[in-house]
Formats: C-alpha cells, sequence, structure tokens
C-alpha cells in the first residue's frame, strides 16, 4: 500500500479504523507483554526453578529495555522506512515471546525479555507520529485516542484474563497465545497499514534540537509529575488501601480503575481535537481532588471509591492527551523523536514511582502517598496553565509556528 493511497483514506470525516485498530493491538500487546509476568509470577519461578523475586525481573528488564533503546533507536533508524520498521519491531515480539514460551533457561528468558523491551520502545516511539500521518488535520487527537485505547484495555482486561488462563494452560502457554495474536498482528499490518518514506539525511532530526522547541520541557514535565504520581498509587495500592482498615478488594479496585480507564479515553477522543487544553487541566484536577478524597476520607468506602473512579477516569486520556499536546508542540516532522522521548520519559516516571513511593511507603508511610501526589499535581496544574502558548494551547492548532 503506498503513501498516495495512504491520502485517500483522509476525508475530513472518516477515520481508517481498520489500520488505527491495528495500532492499538499493537499498544495492547506491548502492556500485555510487559506486564503478565506479573500475574504469573509463581508459575514462571517454579517453570525456570527460580525465586519470585527473580521471576520479577522479568517485568524490570523488559522496562529498562524499553527505556534505553527509545530514543537511540529512534534516532538511528530516521532513514528506515517506517513499516518495515514497524514490522521489525513487531516482529520481535512475535519471536521473543515464542522464545520466553519455549526457554528452559533463566539467562536466556532474561535476554528475551530485554531485547523485547527494546522492541516495546521503538514501538512506542512510533505508534503515535504513524497514525496522525494517516489522519487529517482535524482528526489527529481521535486517532491518537484510538491507538492508545489498547493500554487500558490491557491492563483492565488483558493482564488479568491471562492470569486466569495461565491457571488452565500455564504460563507458556499464555506467552504463546500472545505470540499468535501477534502473528495476526504482522497479518494485519502488512495487508492494512500504508508505508511512509524515510528521513532523508538532510531532514534527520536531533535529539537537542527538539528539546530546544518551545513547549516541549514544560509537557515532559507534566509527563514526569503526573506519571510518578500515578505510579506511586498504582504500584503501592495494595499497602494503601490496606492501611484505610476499609474491606476494599484490590482486584475490585483496579478493576474499577481500569473500566474508567476506558470510559476516560472514550471520552478524551471525543473532544481532544477541539478541547485538548481543558481535558489536561480538567484531569490534572481530578487527580488532585482523588488525592485529596484518599488523604481525608480514608475511613469512607463510598468517597474511596469515588476517588478510585475519578483515578481511572483521568488516567485513562493520559497518554493521548499528553502526545497529542507534544505532537503539535514539535510539528510532524519531529514527532517520531519527540515520541521516543516521551517513552522515556513514561519509564522514567514508572521507575520514578516505585522508587519515591518505597521511600515513602518505608520511612513515612502510605498517609504520605496521597500529600506527595497533592503537591505534583498542584505544580502540574500550574505549569499547564502558564503555558498556553506553546505547550498546552486552547485549540488543535498553534497560533504561531515554533516548529524550529
Amino acid at each position: 500500500m503506498s503513501v498516495s493511497s495512504s491520502k485517500k483514506e483522509q476525508s475530513p470525516d472518516k477515520l481508517p479504523w481498520f489500520s488505527l485498530l491495528a495500532f492499538s493491538m499493537a499498544s495492547f500487546i506491548c502492556i500485555m507483554t510487559e506486564t503478565v509476568p506479573a500475574g504469573l509470577l509463581p508459575q514462571i519461578s517454579e517453570g525456570l526453578n527460580v525465586s519470585n523475586s527473580y521471576a520479577g525481573q522479568l517485568v524490570t528488564v523488559y522496562a529498562i529495555g524499553s527505556f534505553v533503546a527509545a530514543i537511540p533507536v529512534t534516532l538511528a533508524t530516521q532513514s528506515w522506512r517506517r513499516k518495515p520498521l514497524f514490522l521489525f519491531a513487531i516482529g520481535l515480539f512475535f519471536v521473543l515471546n515464542s522464545v520466553t514460551a519455549l526457554s528452559s533457561s533463566y539467562v536466556v528468558t532474561l535476554l528475551a525479555r530485554f531485547i523485547a523491551g527494546v522492541g516495546a520502545g521503538i514501538v512506542w516511539s512510533m505508534l503515535a507520529g504513524y497514525a496522525r500521518r494517516l489522519v487529517p488535520e482535524n482528526l489527529k487527537g481521535r486517532a491518537t485516542a484510538i491507538v492508545f485505547a489498547g493500554t487500558p484495555i490491557a491492563l483492565s482486561i488483558g493482564v488479568p484474563l491471562g492470569s486466569f488462563l495461565g491457571s488452565f494452560i500455564g504460563w507458556r502457554g499464555v506467552f504463546i497465545i500472545m505470540s499468535l495474536l501477534t502473528l495476526i498482528l504482522i497479518t494485519w499490518i502488512v495487508v492494512m497499514i500504508p508505508d511512509f518514506s524515510r528521513s532523508s539525511k538532510n531532514t534527520r532530526v536531533s535529539l537537542f534540537s527538539v528539546l530546544k522547541i518551545h513547549g516541549v520541557l514544560p509537557i515532559l514535565s507534566v509527563v514526569l509529575l503526573w506519571m510518578i504520581s500515578h505510579n506511586i498509587l498504582y504500584t503501592y495500592i495494595a499497602a494503601f488501601l490496606g492501611a484505610t482498615g476499609l474491606e476494599i478488594s484490590v482486584s475490585t479496585a483496579l478493576l474499577v480503575f481500569g473500566i474508567l480507564s476506558i470510559v476516560g479515553i472514550w471520552i478524551t477522543g471525543l473532544f481532544v481535537d477541539t478541547h485538548m487544553r481543558l481535558l489536561v487541566l480538567l484531569s490534572l484536577s481530578g487527580f488532585l481532588l482523588t488525592a485529596l478524597l484518599l488523604q481525608f476520607f480514608d475511613n469512607n468506602l463510598i468517597l474511596i471509591f469515588t476517588g478510585i473512579i475519578l483515578w481511572g477516569l483521568t488516567f485513562g486520556g493520559a497518554a493521548t492527551l499528553i502526545q497529542t499536546a507534544l505532537a503539535q508542540a514539535v510539528g510532524e516532522a519531529n514527532v517520531d523523536v519527540a515520541m521516543s522521548i516521551s517513552a522515556t520519559s513514561w519509564n522514567m516516571a514508572i521507575a520514578g514511582g516505585g522508587f519515591i513511593g518505597g521511600i515513602l511507603f518505608d520511612y513515612i508511610g502510605t498517609k504520605s502517598f496521597s500529600i506527595t501526589i497533592i503537591l505534583f499535581m498542584i505544580i502540574a496544574f500550574f505549569i499547564t496553565f502558564f503555558n498556553k502558548k506553546y505547550a498546552f494551547p486552547p485549540n488543535k492548532y498553534q497560533s504561531k509556528s515554533n516548529h524550529s
């Protein structure tokens, strides 16, 4: 499928659904591959003859692979055509999930997980930019929302389903299923996704040129503050709920969070192209309200669940909002490098949330979680509020070009 044929899809009011859903499936597989081991740790530790803590490193090394690869691989592959690069990255999931399913060696499995993480770094760097090139200007935000819908679906449905299936077919069977899903996705991409030309040597983008664009650093600051706060609560949700003394099941809380995340991304998809700035401010305010409810009403079951509902609603569209803001700030020519920086920032925030949350939990206790979130959300809100011109403009178009 050529670039010219893809442009025929770009009618002013029509989305190329089959192409965009392939990208959404890619985000689903990325998240599933990353997180499914967490629900299968006892089985994996037994199967590889290692402790649970060692089995848990399968999640860690995947994240490390994604973290270290996103920026350098994106910079190194600017001269590659988009479709072969995307197929290569997705193909890594097929090969390496298959290796994970068949390997009896912990070291080989660990290496496979690391390289799979590298594939994820490539995919996350490409998804938003690739999808946005398939649609006209007035639908770019909605296209981004469709692409990232795979993430909350994986977290709320896919991961629990993987854990459930693991009890029947074993953890290796779950990885085989993911490999088969990846094979379906590869076929889907070959048939439905158009190709785009590579960057010429004269138009190659440098990391520092993107970082110097007006609006980029404020957006990345909001990413770090928002996602560190989210991951403090998400990583230690069991400890936090346990400290309330209320009879709240962690699985129930996370199911509510996941379902409302899907609702959140649906709402974001409806309005991101016309009200992106307002949605970011509302999302930050909603998560701030969640933290206030958890801090001051942690003995009230109804208000705790109200906070969890708000948390899910505000988190669901976070990736879409941030990627849309970043893409608008840098322009289409710089979007792939910008997305690699964003992916690295998200992974830094995941690690930072776990690290900061661990320190708070060990030295102060779970009550410090919501106080920290309140502080971070206030800072993120004001960064968004006062960066109206370039980072978070009031409409989908920049009032002034700054794509230098």
